[in-house]
């Protein structure tokens, strides 16, 4: 039996600590509380996050990394894409010497401009190798409901992404296999800021035509700067392209899409953050694309608008008039 340990007990985390035990694993859950870990345990629950979702009994939970990580040959990263470099530090000495290392992480890193896979393998000194991606349309209470999904997981190593995708692949989850991860960890850091757009959209009141234009152009976006990064094409056509950025703008469980919503309805960004427990990547992530795309000369119009918005006070309504005034230009 595959032992894997998840870091994180948030609902992605707990999701995918599930789905791993459901497939065959024999699972261990770290929660940054001790109170939370021994609820889990107790109750096969983790009521903060997940309330209602019965838990297998392959899946067991501690606050102590080394407990976590005995023994453990898939190490999954769950947690705050800006915490990662902090927690991963921490864990590093306690890591098992050839366990694959899995980021369900979609951000990228403030002041370094580095995906989660490159901050994995700079704190942990593993190889390119050693480290997978998992991206894709994978909104947690659906996938902890065993609605059907499918999802992408990224890898140098085939073999080792084969092992991954046998070790998660359950009736109601289907991972696929690539070996793009600049563009699957792109996609997924990207979409979150898209998200923010789309529901700033929707909470000015604006409808579908809009939102559709949103979702293509920031589509369009993300593969400009994909490319130039050494991404695929194809990748952004995929369920880590456009599969998840489709559910990430569209459903009301999206963290992201949320958030643009209460923005775009006259909230400030610290009132949102106040109304909120759960963590929307995009909200710190966008200003590090921003700086990202432009060190590589990428125009990405509708990333500077989110940043302006979030983190410049700019009135929304006035931005949208900005952006539709910009000089046409061919497709």
């Amino acid at each position: 039996m595959t032992r894997a340990t998840v870091f994180g007990a948030g609902s992605w985390g707990t999701t995918f600590a599930k789905v791993l035990a459901d497939a065959g694993c024999d699972v261990m859950l770290h929660a940054r509380r001790p109170e939370l870990a021994t609820a889990i345990t107790e109750k096969s629950e983790n009521t903060d996050y997940l309330p209602g979702v019965r838990l297998p009994d392959g899946v067991r939970a501690t606050s102590d990394p080394a407990e976590a990580l005995q023994d453990a040959e898939i190490v999954v990263l769950a947690v705050p894409s800006q915490s990662l470099r902090e927690n991963l530090t921490q864990w590093t000495p306690l890591l098992p010497a050839d366990a694959t290392l899995v980021s369900l992480m979609k951000g990228i890193e403030l002041g370094t401009t580095r995906r989660m896979s490159e901050v994995i393998c700079e704190v942990t000194g593993a190889g390119p190798e050693r480290v997978a991606v998992l991206s894709g349309p994978n909104l947690a209470r659906e996938i902890a409901e065993e609605q059907p999904a499918a999802t992408v997981i990224a890898c140098t190593d085939t073999g080792r992404g084969e092992l991954l995708q046998a070790a998660c692949h359950t009736a109601y989850f289907r991972p696929y296999t690539n070996p793009d991860v600049i563009g699957c960890e792109l996609g997924g850091a990207v979409k979150n800021v898209i998200a923010l757009a789309v529901g700033i959209a929707e909470g000015l009141g604006f409808g579908d035509n809009t939102c559709a234009s949103l979702i293509t152009r920031g589509l369009a976006e993300t593969a400009r700067l994909g490319l130039v990064l050494g991404a695929e094409l194809t990748t952004f056509a995929g369920l880590a392209g456009l599969g998840d950025l489709v559910a990430t703008c569209s459903s009301p469980l999206s963290r992201n899409r949320t958030f643009g919503e209460k923005l775009g309805q006259g909230m400030s960004l610290a009132e949102v953050v106040a109304s909120t427990k759960q963590t929307a990547e995009g909200v710190k992530s966008c200003r590090s694309v921003l700086d990202l795309a432009r060190a590589h000369g990428i125009d990405v119009p509708i990333t500077e608008a989110v940043v302006r918005v979030c983190h410049e006070d700019a009135d929304p309504a006035r931005i949208v008039k900005e952006m539709m005034s910009r000089e046409a230009k061919p497709e």
